[in-house]
């Protein structure tokens, strides 16, 4: 069934009015008419089955029927990226989603040649995989930032997995250590990718020196940063994630 994300409240009888270019999807590409069901979320909510209670000039209006799914959140993991080419960074926001990221960050590093950013883009990004992946919420992507300044601010109760390209603990050894909020409860973590050409050494050493980070080795070739973040993702989720369950 066809799913939908919109950011109106959704509850029993509530009439949503998607945007003119969703509803031009409904109606002109999918052929939906009056009365068609489909599902829609707006990550606070829960799904809820909706029909089509008028075709418009200038878009539809769904009424919310039922809540098929009460909400859910995936584990709490960011994903904090270099700046790379605009094609890798759509690829990476889009794995992200499909992998469970609950927040992209984007970084600037000091060998980040840094491109404009359309956030706009990535946030449709975001959704569009959410929409087909199933999950229930949408990933945030954030503005980039120097690497420096996430560093500084950074929250120490959140555990970062920095991939470096150097060298490390292999991924899923150095994800066998326990959580420091204690057995049973997983501590909120992020990944670290840094750019094509690596991080600088100044930036590899603070790195390494920050209690919260473990550097770990995404094996013995170098991986371009969408392929790197990918792996990273999905042996993070393998060993600590949702895909325990």
């Amino acid at each position: 069934m066809i799913r939908l994300h919109v950011p109106q409240p959704l509850s029993a009888g509530a009439a949503v009015a998607p945007t003119l270019d969703q509803s031009r999807y409904l109606t002109q590409v999918m052929r939906l008419k009056l009365g068609d069901a489909l599902l829609v979320f707006n990550g606070r909510d829960g799904e809820w089955r909706c029909v089509i209670a008028e075709i418009l000039k200038k878009g539809v209006i769904l009424r919310a029927e039922e809540q098929v799914r009460p909400q859910a959140f995936g584990p709490d993991l960011e994903l904090i990226v270099a700046v790379v080419k605009k094609s890798r960074v759509e690829t990476i926001v889009e794995k992200a989603a499909e992998l469970g990221a609950a927040r992209v960050r984007l970084a600037v590093t000091q060998r980040t040649n840094v491109e404009h950013v359309r956030l706009d883009r990535l946030d449709a990004i975001a959704i569009e995989a959410a929409e087909q992946t199933g999950r229930l919420d949408v990933p945030t992507v954030d503005d980039p930032q120097k690497l420096a300044t996430i560093l500084d601010a950074w929250d120490p109760s959140r555990r970062l997995m920095f991939c470096d390209e150097t060298g490390g603990q292999p991924v899923m050894r150095a994800l066998e250590s326990p959580s420091p909020k204690g057995e049973g409860e997983r501590a909120p973590w992020a990944i670290l990718i840094g750019p094509e050409g690596g991080f600088s050494p100044e930036e590899r050493e603070r790195l390494r020196s920050l209690p919260f980070t473990t550097a770990v080795s995404l094996g013995p070739r170098i991986l371009r940063a969408d392929t790197a973040a990918i792996a990273a993702m999905a042996l993070w989720q393998a060993a600590v994630g949702d895909w325990e369950r």
